[in-house]
């Protein structure tokens, strides 16, 4: 493992431990699966460039968590939709956070689906996939669609099939 590495899998480390602590939150592990109208699970990943973000650092913005890989053919499928919606609702305090979890070496692939895909919500990295544990994920993608408070509003396991009246309701009721 290089130093870079460690150092960045040290700085998640501690990130993750600070927001576990500030939000009151003990530990999650073996919590079971996520319940919806409970706080969304203490998660943070690395963008591209290594700059640590939190979903705690996204409150009071409306977040779609969305839980993908490069190789993976639904997820590849939503991809266009997720962008449509974050051009639509992008103004009105949404966010999405697009979390890879393709290998650390995949890195370029992940850059390259960016721009292959025009994506231009959040987009981290986390080549351990410690969302996949955190979140109760056993296949890609996995979607969780978080409130302007950290309360988890909805969530698929699978991909989100483009106009699902399920979850643009949940949406809207999150976002007004």
């Amino acid at each position: 493992m290089s130093i870079n590495t460690s150092v960045r899998r040290r700085m998640i480390g501690v990130a993750l431990a600070g927001i576990a602590t500030a939000s009151g939150c003990g530990s999650v592990e073996n919590a079971g699966l996520p319940q919806i109208d409970e706080l969304a699970r203490p998660y943070a990943a690395a963008t591209l460039s290594g700059e640590i973000v939190s979903l705690e650092s996204l409150r009071g913005q409306v977040v779609l968590l969305n839980l993908w890989a490069t190789w993976c053919g639904p997820c590849r499928t939503e991809t266009p939709y997720l962008q449509s919606l974050y051009e639509e609702y992008g103004e009105d305090g949404f966010e999405i956070v697009g979390i890879s979890m393709d290998t650390r070496a995949a890195a370029d692939d992940v850059a390259m689906f960016v721009d292959d895909y025009s994506v231009t919500y959040t987009i981290l990295h986390d080549p351990s996939m410690e969302g996949m544990e955190l979140y109760q994920v056993l296949g890609l993608p996995a979607t969780f669609l978080i409130d302007r408070e950290g309360v988890l509003r909805w969530m698929r396991y699978g991909p989100i099939s483009e106009g699902d009246p399920e979850f643009l309701r949940a949406l809207g009721d999150a976002i007004s």
